[in-house]
């Protein structure tokens, strides 16, 4: 299987302005490329807007030749977290599943894990998913992530799409 391309996008408005370090993001990309293998193409940052997300997501998805897209940050309930808006309004199909494993797996380690909103799609063939902004819960995400994603992206790529197939447990 050739290397999974991924992008990783930081969400946060006090990051974006320079006011807070961005520890989330780089440490996405540390974790994509050690547990998962995947080549990290893109890693930017951006503001809590609904209208820059969902352009950037387009973008990175339409013309980078993408497998999957992960977001970090703007999961939660506060006014200005919109990442799921914007995921959905460019997805062309969800993936329930997986932010549903991700908020599960989440609570056996934090019971507040079931407050991220995060979703998951398919914007032609590039996995986009939303984990939260807290660098924990981006390890326990990828953590999560790392037994399904190389699977997820062979079907994608229409490479692997037998049923004999099985994804083990970590």
């Amino acid at each position: 299987m050739k290397p999974i391309r991924a992008a990783v996008i930081t969400v946060s408005d006090k990051g974006f302005a320079g006011e807070r370090e961005d520890i989330s993001g780089p440490l996405l990309a540390d974790l994509l490329q050690q547990r998962i293998h995947a080549e990290v193409v893109e890693q930017t940052m951006i503001p809590d807007e609904e209208d820059q997300i969902a352009e950037l997501l387009v973008e990175l998805a339409d013309t980078r030749d993408l497998d999957v897209i992960i977001t970090t940050g703007g999961t939660g309930a506060t006014p200005r977290d919109v990442t799921p808006e914007a995921t959905l309004s460019v997805i062309d199909r969800e993936m329930p599943g997986i932010p549903e494993l991700l908020r599960m797996e989440g609570y056996r380690k934090t019971a507040t894990a079931v407050l991220s909103r995060g979703v998951a799609g398919l914007r032609g063939q590039t996995l986009i998913v939303n984990l939260p902004g807290n660098p924990k819960a981006v390890q326990d995400g990828v953590q999560t992530l790392a037994p399904i994603l190389p699977h997820a992206v062979q079907m994608m790529r229409g490479e692997h799409t037998e049923h004999d197939l099985e994804v083990h447990h970590a």
